[in-house]
């Protein structure tokens, strides 16, 4: 194991990585829709319909090459979920496997050897057909405006129940901080009910983060693609049950109640 004072800056670099890509994650799925929409090759009329899209080599080579980039991502981001894995790199980077995860994760999407893997090298669709398009008043004032408000209530969300799970945690800081300081794993002093939800919940923002991949003014062929693939990958990784739920339904009552207990104070 790499002496503490190597393990620190590591741990900060992989942190770092991760909430750049985090910021380009957020430009990639709701600033680019939003604001750019869906880049038009000739117009609207040049667009392919469905049944013509089939047959167009173009827009088949474009959609097979978003889709390797999607599929990338996700065996990288399941294969590195896996014990085996997580016992190899345990094994060969110690306290820094959770580090070594989110930066791989960060990597697959915003590579530094082929920069912005997924996102940069990510190929618009804009002679494919598109799902639904707000081009008509008032729909094209008000559909962008609705699309806006849910994406910036869906990412506060996404932050809000990022710091709720431990951020620090998720990041892999905390782990480098308490073996820095001889505290042991933090799984180590997490409830049997904690740790069983961990292992049902992946991906803790799930519901918000459908909201911002479907929400959007004009669902091209690449943003449907997107949005049904990772739709998929989102819906196979959830497996919460009742139980679950009732430890989450505590937990969150418990916080509730800590963040009234000052105001109870000051009006005594």
């Amino acid at each position: 194991m790499a002496p503490a004072l190597l393990l620190v800056p590591a741990a900060l670099a992989s942190f770092v990585l991760a909430f750049g890509t985090g910021v380009e994650f957020v430009r990639f799925t709701s600033l680019r829709p939003l604001l750019g929409g869906v880049p038009e090759a000739g117009g609207p009329d040049a667009r392919q319909g469905w049944l013509g899209a089939l047959k167009d080599p173009s827009i088949l080579a474009s959609l097979a090459w978003d889709l390797g980039l999607l599929l990338l991502f996700v065996a990288q981001h399941s294969l590195m979920a896996t014990e085996t894995v997580k016992a190899w790199t345990a094994r060969y980077f110690g306290v820094l496997q959770r580090s070594m995860y989110v930066a791989c994760t960060a990597l697959a999407l915003q590579s530094l050897i082929l920069p912005q893997l997924v996102m940069r090298y990510w190929e618009p669709v804009p002679r494919g057909p598109v799902l639904w398009e707000a081009r008509t008043e008032p729909w094209a004032t008000w559909v962008p405006l609705l699309c806006f408000v849910l994406h910036v209530v869906s990412w506060l969300l996404i932050f809000s129940i990022l710091l709720v799970f431990d951020y620090a945690e998720l990041m892999g800081l905390k782990q480098v901080y308490y073996h820095v300081l001889g505290l042991g794993e933090p799984l180590a002093l997490k409830s049997p009910r904690a740790l069983r939800l961990f292992s049902h919940l992946r991906h803790p923002v799930c519901v918000e983060l459908l909201t911002v991949l479907w929400v959007v003014p004009t669902l091209g062929t690449d943003r449907l693609l997107l949005a049904l693939l990772l739709t998929l990958y989102l819906g196979l990784a959830h497996g919460l049950d009742q139980q679950d739920l009732r430890y989450l339904r505590a937990q969150l009552q418990r916080k509730l109640h800590l963040l009234s207990r000052p105001q109870d104070g000051e009006a005594e």
